[in-house]
Protein backbone atom coordinates (compact mmCIF):
# COMPACT_ATOMS: atom_id res chain seq x y z
CA UNK A 1 0.00 0.00 0.00
CA UNK A 2 2.85 2.05 0.87
CA UNK A 3 4.64 2.09 -2.45
CA UNK A 4 1.62 3.76 -3.75
CA UNK A 5 1.65 7.04 -2.15
CA UNK A 6 2.91 10.20 -3.40
CA UNK A 7 5.86 11.50 -2.09
CA UNK A 8 5.33 14.60 -0.54
CA UNK A 9 7.16 18.14 -1.37
CA UNK A 10 10.06 18.84 0.97
CA UNK A 11 9.09 21.67 3.39
CA UNK A 12 11.31 24.60 1.85
CA UNK A 13 12.93 25.28 5.03
CA UNK A 14 13.94 22.26 6.06
CA UNK A 15 14.61 20.93 2.90
CA UNK A 16 17.32 24.00 3.06
CA UNK A 17 18.75 22.52 6.19
CA UNK A 18 19.26 19.05 4.72
CA UNK A 19 21.20 21.08 1.56
CA UNK A 20 23.39 22.62 4.03
CA UNK A 21 23.86 19.78 6.10
CA UNK A 22 25.28 17.67 2.74
CA UNK A 23 27.27 20.46 1.71
CA UNK A 24 31.11 19.71 2.09
CA UNK A 25 32.25 23.34 1.94
CA UNK A 26 34.14 24.02 4.35
CA UNK A 27 32.86 27.71 4.57
CA UNK A 28 28.91 27.47 3.95
CA UNK A 29 26.96 29.65 5.91
CA UNK A 30 23.05 28.38 6.57
CA UNK A 31 20.89 31.89 6.67
CA UNK A 32 17.81 29.71 6.17
CA UNK A 33 16.39 28.32 9.46
CA UNK A 34 15.04 30.31 12.19
CA UNK A 35 16.99 29.26 15.63
CA UNK A 36 19.30 31.79 16.99
CA UNK A 37 23.11 31.48 16.71
CA UNK A 38 25.95 32.69 18.88
CA UNK A 39 28.63 34.52 17.26
CA UNK A 40 30.53 31.69 17.16
CA UNK A 41 27.64 29.80 14.75
CA UNK A 42 26.32 27.75 17.60
CA UNK A 43 22.62 27.58 19.23
CA UNK A 44 23.49 27.74 22.89
CA UNK A 45 21.95 26.47 26.40
CA UNK A 46 21.30 29.72 28.12
CA UNK A 47 22.66 29.36 31.73
CA UNK A 48 19.83 30.24 33.33
CA UNK A 49 18.24 27.03 31.68
CA UNK A 50 20.66 24.49 33.38
CA UNK A 51 20.77 25.84 36.52
CA UNK A 52 16.83 25.25 36.44
CA UNK A 53 17.23 21.85 35.25
CA UNK A 54 19.88 20.87 37.99
CA UNK A 55 17.44 22.14 40.10
CA UNK A 56 14.98 20.14 38.20
CA UNK A 57 16.82 17.54 38.43
CA UNK A 58 17.40 17.34 42.33
CA UNK A 59 13.58 17.98 43.02
CA UNK A 60 11.74 16.72 40.86
CA UNK A 61 9.80 13.52 42.26
CA UNK A 62 7.76 12.28 39.59
CA UNK A 63 6.82 12.06 36.04
CA UNK A 64 3.09 12.01 35.84
CA UNK A 65 1.23 13.34 32.88
CA UNK A 66 0.00 17.04 33.44
CA UNK A 67 -3.29 18.20 33.19
CA UNK A 68 -4.57 18.53 29.64
CA UNK A 69 -3.69 22.51 29.58
CA UNK A 70 -0.67 22.27 31.10
CA UNK A 71 0.64 23.53 34.76
CA UNK A 72 -1.20 26.44 36.53
CA UNK A 73 1.87 28.50 37.18
CA UNK A 74 3.20 28.05 33.60
CA UNK A 75 -0.42 29.80 32.49
CA UNK A 76 0.25 32.27 35.45
CA UNK A 77 3.55 33.29 33.81
CA UNK A 78 2.25 33.38 30.27
CA UNK A 79 0.26 36.06 31.25
CA UNK A 80 2.40 38.03 33.42
CA UNK A 81 4.71 38.71 30.77
CA UNK A 82 2.10 39.26 28.27
CA UNK A 83 0.72 42.08 29.93
CA UNK A 84 3.26 42.59 33.18
CA UNK A 85 2.15 41.17 36.81
CA UNK A 86 -0.39 43.99 37.92
CA UNK A 87 -2.45 44.17 34.36
CA UNK A 88 -5.91 43.64 35.39
CA UNK A 89 -5.79 40.79 32.17
CA UNK A 90 -2.88 38.79 33.99
CA UNK A 91 -5.71 37.09 36.34
CA UNK A 92 -8.86 38.10 35.09
CA UNK A 93 -10.95 34.80 34.84
CA UNK A 94 -12.20 35.83 30.91
CA UNK A 95 -8.47 34.54 30.11
CA UNK A 96 -7.63 31.11 29.51
CA UNK A 97 -3.95 29.61 29.00
CA UNK A 98 -3.81 25.93 27.46
CA UNK A 99 0.01 24.63 27.52
CA UNK A 100 0.82 23.23 23.82
CA UNK A 101 4.10 21.61 22.24
CA UNK A 102 5.48 24.63 20.75
CA UNK A 103 3.83 27.92 19.69
CA UNK A 104 3.33 25.57 16.12
CA UNK A 105 1.34 23.09 18.71
CA UNK A 106 -0.72 26.27 19.54
CA UNK A 107 -1.14 27.08 15.99
CA UNK A 108 -2.70 23.93 15.58
CA UNK A 109 -4.97 23.33 18.31
CA UNK A 110 -6.35 27.21 17.70
CA UNK A 111 -6.96 25.67 14.03
CA UNK A 112 -8.59 23.34 14.90
CA UNK A 113 -10.93 25.03 17.48
CA UNK A 114 -11.61 27.49 14.97
CA UNK A 115 -12.64 24.95 12.74
CA UNK A 116 -14.73 23.12 15.10
CA UNK A 117 -16.98 25.96 16.16
CA UNK A 118 -16.83 28.23 13.48
CA UNK A 119 -16.55 25.95 10.51
CA UNK A 120 -16.89 28.42 7.43
CA UNK A 121 -15.26 31.07 8.60
CA UNK A 122 -11.35 32.05 6.83
CA UNK A 123 -8.09 32.99 8.69
CA UNK A 124 -6.90 36.08 7.08
CA UNK A 125 -2.43 36.12 7.02
CA UNK A 126 0.03 38.63 6.17
CA UNK A 127 1.37 38.40 2.94
CA UNK A 128 4.14 37.14 3.44
CA UNK A 129 4.35 35.55 6.66
CA UNK A 130 5.61 32.72 8.04
CA UNK A 131 6.05 29.93 5.52
CA UNK A 132 3.90 26.89 7.44
CA UNK A 133 1.23 29.14 8.62
CA UNK A 134 -0.68 28.48 6.09
CA UNK A 135 0.09 24.63 6.22
CA UNK A 136 -0.73 24.10 9.32
CA UNK A 137 -4.20 25.93 9.21
CA UNK A 138 -5.17 24.03 6.20
CA UNK A 139 -4.34 21.09 7.36
CA UNK A 140 -6.71 21.77 10.72
CA UNK A 141 -9.53 22.80 8.02
CA UNK A 142 -9.76 26.22 8.09
CA UNK A 143 -9.88 28.15 4.24
CA UNK A 144 -7.21 30.61 4.40
CA UNK A 145 -6.93 34.03 2.74
CA UNK A 146 -4.09 36.85 2.78
CA UNK A 147 -4.07 40.67 3.44
CA UNK A 148 -1.29 42.62 2.14
CA UNK A 149 1.37 43.37 4.58
CA UNK A 150 4.74 44.87 2.94
CA UNK A 151 6.11 47.30 0.63
CA UNK A 152 9.35 45.51 -1.26
CA UNK A 153 9.97 48.49 -3.11
CA UNK A 154 10.59 50.87 0.25
CA UNK A 155 10.87 47.78 2.86
CA UNK A 156 8.44 49.24 4.82
CA UNK A 157 5.63 48.12 5.56
CA UNK A 158 2.61 48.80 3.15
CA UNK A 159 -0.10 50.12 6.40
CA UNK A 160 -2.71 51.36 3.98
CA UNK A 161 -3.05 48.07 1.61
CA UNK A 162 -3.51 46.29 4.93
CA UNK A 163 -6.00 48.68 5.94
CA UNK A 164 -7.91 48.47 3.29
CA UNK A 165 -8.14 44.93 3.02
CA UNK A 166 -8.98 44.41 6.76
CA UNK A 167 -11.91 47.15 6.09
CA UNK A 168 -13.58 44.50 3.13
CA UNK A 169 -13.00 41.11 5.78
CA UNK A 170 -16.32 39.49 6.53
CA UNK A 171 -17.18 39.85 9.52
CA UNK A 172 -16.22 36.78 12.34
CA UNK A 173 -13.51 35.68 10.42
CA UNK A 174 -9.88 35.40 12.04
CA UNK A 175 -7.26 37.44 11.25
CA UNK A 176 -3.65 36.43 11.91
CA UNK A 177 -1.21 39.18 13.35
CA UNK A 178 2.55 39.04 14.16
CA UNK A 179 2.77 40.82 17.95
CA UNK A 180 6.61 41.55 16.81
CA UNK A 181 9.35 41.03 14.77
CA UNK A 182 7.40 39.91 12.20
CA UNK A 183 8.32 36.85 10.43
CA UNK A 184 9.75 37.11 7.46
CA UNK A 185 9.95 41.24 7.06
CA UNK A 186 11.36 41.99 10.26
CA UNK A 187 8.62 45.26 9.89
CA UNK A 188 6.70 45.78 12.63
CA UNK A 189 3.63 48.59 13.09
CA UNK A 190 4.14 51.63 15.35
CA UNK A 191 2.28 52.12 18.17
CA UNK A 192 -0.72 54.38 16.32
CA UNK A 193 -1.08 51.39 13.35
CA UNK A 194 -1.65 48.92 16.34
CA UNK A 195 -4.22 50.96 17.59
CA UNK A 196 -5.94 51.20 14.12
CA UNK A 197 -5.89 48.01 13.33
CA UNK A 198 -7.54 47.04 16.58
CA UNK A 199 -10.47 49.45 16.10
CA UNK A 200 -10.76 47.88 12.24
CA UNK A 201 -11.38 44.70 13.83
CA UNK A 202 -13.89 45.74 16.20
CA UNK A 203 -15.66 47.57 13.65
CA UNK A 204 -15.59 44.61 11.43
CA UNK A 205 -16.19 42.01 13.81
CA UNK A 206 -13.00 39.80 13.10
CA UNK A 207 -11.15 37.41 15.57
CA UNK A 208 -7.37 38.67 16.15
CA UNK A 209 -4.93 35.34 16.00
CA UNK A 210 -1.60 36.81 17.32
CA UNK A 211 1.38 34.98 16.79
CA UNK A 212 3.82 35.73 19.95
CA UNK A 213 6.94 33.69 18.73
CA UNK A 214 9.85 36.33 19.24
CA UNK A 215 9.08 38.09 22.51
CA UNK A 216 11.96 40.01 23.96
CA UNK A 217 13.95 39.84 20.46
CA UNK A 218 13.08 43.47 18.99
CA UNK A 219 13.25 46.14 21.57
CA UNK A 220 12.68 44.41 24.96
CA UNK A 221 10.30 42.51 27.13
CA UNK A 222 7.78 45.52 27.78
CA UNK A 223 7.95 47.17 24.21
CA UNK A 224 7.76 43.98 22.17
CA UNK A 225 4.31 43.49 24.53
CA UNK A 226 3.02 47.05 23.27
CA UNK A 227 1.11 45.94 20.47
CA UNK A 228 -0.37 43.13 22.25
CA UNK A 229 -1.21 45.33 25.17
CA UNK A 230 -3.25 47.77 22.57
CA UNK A 231 -5.25 44.88 21.03
CA UNK A 232 -6.31 43.85 24.16
CA UNK A 233 -7.68 46.99 25.64
CA UNK A 234 -9.37 47.50 22.17
CA UNK A 235 -10.88 44.31 20.85
CA UNK A 236 -12.77 42.49 23.47
CA UNK A 237 -11.32 38.63 22.05
CA UNK A 238 -8.50 37.36 21.19
CA UNK A 239 -6.55 34.30 20.61
CA UNK A 240 -2.44 34.81 20.85
CA UNK A 241 -0.12 31.33 20.20
CA UNK A 242 3.15 31.80 22.05
CA UNK A 243 6.64 29.83 22.59
CA UNK A 244 9.58 30.18 24.79
CA UNK A 245 11.56 28.21 22.20
CA UNK A 246 13.53 31.29 21.05
CA UNK A 247 13.55 33.78 23.94
CA UNK A 248 14.62 30.78 26.34
CA UNK A 249 16.26 28.58 23.63
CA UNK A 250 13.95 25.65 24.20
CA UNK A 251 13.27 25.04 20.82
CA UNK A 252 13.50 21.37 21.02
CA UNK A 253 11.65 21.20 24.55
CA UNK A 254 8.44 22.29 22.45
CA UNK A 255 7.44 24.97 24.83
CA UNK A 256 4.40 26.98 24.07
CA UNK A 257 0.79 28.26 24.56
CA UNK A 258 -2.69 29.11 23.25
CA UNK A 259 -3.97 31.78 25.56
CA UNK A 260 -7.85 32.89 25.24
CA UNK A 261 -9.06 35.90 26.09
CA UNK A 262 -13.04 36.53 26.03
CA UNK A 263 -15.70 38.41 26.79
CA UNK A 264 -16.24 37.41 29.96
CA UNK A 265 -15.47 34.16 32.64
CA UNK A 266 -18.16 32.33 30.91
CA UNK A 267 -17.25 32.68 27.32
CA UNK A 268 -13.35 31.47 28.55
CA UNK A 269 -14.51 28.63 30.46
CA UNK A 270 -16.48 27.73 27.22
CA UNK A 271 -13.85 28.11 25.02
CA UNK A 272 -11.46 26.42 27.31
CA UNK A 273 -13.88 23.24 27.42
CA UNK A 274 -13.55 23.33 23.59
CA UNK A 275 -9.72 23.59 23.62
CA UNK A 276 -9.22 20.77 26.28
CA UNK A 277 -11.52 18.33 23.79
CA UNK A 278 -9.26 19.13 20.80
CA UNK A 279 -5.73 19.00 22.82
CA UNK A 280 -7.37 15.33 23.76
CA UNK A 281 -8.01 14.30 20.67
CA UNK A 282 -4.54 15.30 19.28
CA UNK A 283 -1.89 14.47 22.35
CA UNK A 284 -4.01 14.48 25.06
CA UNK A 285 -1.94 16.23 27.54
CA UNK A 286 1.80 18.64 26.74
CA UNK A 287 4.96 17.57 27.58
CA UNK A 288 6.01 18.90 31.13
CA UNK A 289 10.16 19.67 30.93
CA UNK A 290 10.37 22.94 29.31
CA UNK A 291 7.75 24.05 31.27
CA UNK A 292 9.49 23.23 34.17
CA UNK A 293 12.31 25.37 33.40
CA UNK A 294 10.13 27.99 32.00
CA UNK A 295 8.56 28.37 36.03
CA UNK A 296 11.83 27.52 37.55
CA UNK A 297 13.66 30.38 36.16
CA UNK A 298 10.70 32.95 35.91
CA UNK A 299 9.92 31.99 39.96
CA UNK A 300 13.20 32.62 41.04
CA UNK A 301 14.60 36.45 41.11
CA UNK A 302 17.84 35.07 40.20
CA UNK A 303 17.23 33.32 37.05
CA UNK A 304 14.91 35.34 36.02
CA UNK A 305 17.37 38.55 36.39
CA UNK A 306 19.99 36.30 34.24
CA UNK A 307 17.50 35.02 31.75
CA UNK A 308 16.73 38.75 31.19
CA UNK A 309 20.48 39.31 30.62
CA UNK A 310 20.84 36.55 28.13
CA UNK A 311 17.72 37.75 26.46
CA UNK A 312 19.14 40.75 26.26
CA UNK A 313 22.55 39.94 25.48
CA UNK A 314 20.73 38.06 22.35
CA UNK A 315 19.01 40.68 21.09
CA UNK A 316 21.84 42.77 21.09
CA UNK A 317 23.82 40.57 19.02
CA UNK A 318 21.40 40.93 16.23
CA UNK A 319 21.21 44.29 16.02
CA UNK A 320 24.96 44.97 15.78
CA UNK A 321 25.23 42.00 13.07
CA UNK A 322 22.50 43.88 11.41
CA UNK A 323 24.61 47.31 11.46
CA UNK A 324 28.17 45.26 11.08
CA UNK A 325 25.81 43.84 7.66
CA UNK A 326 24.93 47.40 6.59
CA UNK A 327 28.24 49.06 6.55
CA UNK A 328 30.09 46.43 5.29
CA UNK A 329 27.75 46.20 2.43
CA UNK A 330 28.21 49.86 2.02
CA UNK A 331 31.82 49.22 1.67
CA UNK A 332 32.24 46.58 -0.47
CA UNK A 333 30.54 48.86 -3.32
CA UNK A 334 27.41 47.17 -3.14
CA UNK A 335 25.10 49.06 -5.92
CA UNK A 336 22.08 48.94 -3.46
CA UNK A 337 20.97 50.45 -0.06
CA UNK A 338 20.65 47.87 2.51
CA UNK A 339 19.98 50.35 5.50
CA UNK A 340 16.40 49.37 5.78
CA UNK A 341 18.16 46.28 7.29
CA UNK A 342 19.70 47.54 10.31
CA UNK A 343 15.64 49.42 11.18
CA UNK A 344 14.05 45.63 11.26
CA UNK A 345 13.93 43.72 13.85
CA UNK A 346 13.63 40.07 15.20
CA UNK A 347 15.56 37.65 13.65
CA UNK A 348 14.72 37.68 10.01
CA UNK A 349 15.14 40.31 7.38
CA UNK A 350 13.74 40.39 3.96
CA UNK A 351 16.79 41.01 1.92
CA UNK A 352 15.19 41.90 -1.78
CA UNK A 353 17.47 39.17 -3.44
CA UNK A 354 15.62 37.70 -5.98
CA UNK A 355 15.30 33.26 -6.24
CA UNK A 356 17.92 33.37 -8.74
CA UNK A 357 20.06 35.77 -6.84
CA UNK A 358 19.41 32.71 -3.86
CA UNK A 359 20.08 30.19 -6.44
CA UNK A 360 23.61 31.64 -6.89
CA UNK A 361 24.85 32.09 -3.45
CA UNK A 362 23.98 28.69 -2.21
CA UNK A 363 24.81 26.96 -5.55
CA UNK A 364 28.65 29.08 -6.01
CA UNK A 365 29.31 29.94 -2.51
CA UNK A 366 27.65 27.79 -0.62
CA UNK A 367 25.32 30.46 1.42
CA UNK A 368 22.11 29.20 1.96
CA UNK A 369 19.13 31.39 2.42
CA UNK A 370 15.15 30.79 1.77
CA UNK A 371 14.13 31.69 -1.81
CA UNK A 372 11.94 34.32 -0.84
CA UNK A 373 14.82 36.24 0.27
CA UNK A 374 14.42 36.06 3.93
CA UNK A 375 17.97 36.12 5.99
CA UNK A 376 18.26 34.73 9.45
CA UNK A 377 19.50 37.53 10.69
CA UNK A 378 21.19 36.09 13.63
CA UNK A 379 23.02 32.92 11.37
CA UNK A 380 25.81 35.35 10.74
CA UNK A 381 28.95 36.04 12.53
CA UNK A 382 32.18 38.19 12.33
CA UNK A 383 33.79 35.05 10.96
CA UNK A 384 31.33 35.09 7.84
CA UNK A 385 30.71 37.94 7.95
CA UNK A 386 32.97 39.83 5.21
CA UNK A 387 32.77 36.22 2.53
CA UNK A 388 28.71 36.87 2.94
CA UNK A 389 29.11 40.38 2.19
CA UNK A 390 31.30 39.62 -0.74
CA UNK A 391 28.42 36.93 -2.26
CA UNK A 392 26.31 38.88 -2.23
CA UNK A 393 27.83 41.97 -4.03
CA UNK A 394 28.87 39.34 -6.33
CA UNK A 395 25.51 38.17 -6.99
CA UNK A 396 24.08 41.60 -6.97
CA UNK A 397 26.50 42.60 -9.49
Amino acid sequence: MFEQVEVASPDPIIGLTEAFKNDSHPEKINLGVGVYKDQSGSTPILECVKEAERTLLSQETTKSYLAIDGSPDYGRYVRELFWGAGHPLAGDPRVSVVQTPGGTGALRVAGNFLHKIFPHKKIWISNPTWANHSNVFQAAGVDTENYPYFDPAKNILDFDATLRQLESIPPGDAVLLHACCHNPTGVDPDRDQWQRIGEVLVERELLPLVDFAYHGFGDGLEEDAAGLRILSDVVPEMLICSSFSKNFGLYRERVGALTIVATNAKGAASALSQVKATVRANYSNPPAHGAAIVNTVLSSKELRSQWEQELAGMRKRINEMRRQFVETMQAKGANRDFSFIQAQRGMFSFSGLTPAQVDQLREKYSIYIVRSGRINVAGITPQNLGRLCDAIVSVLT
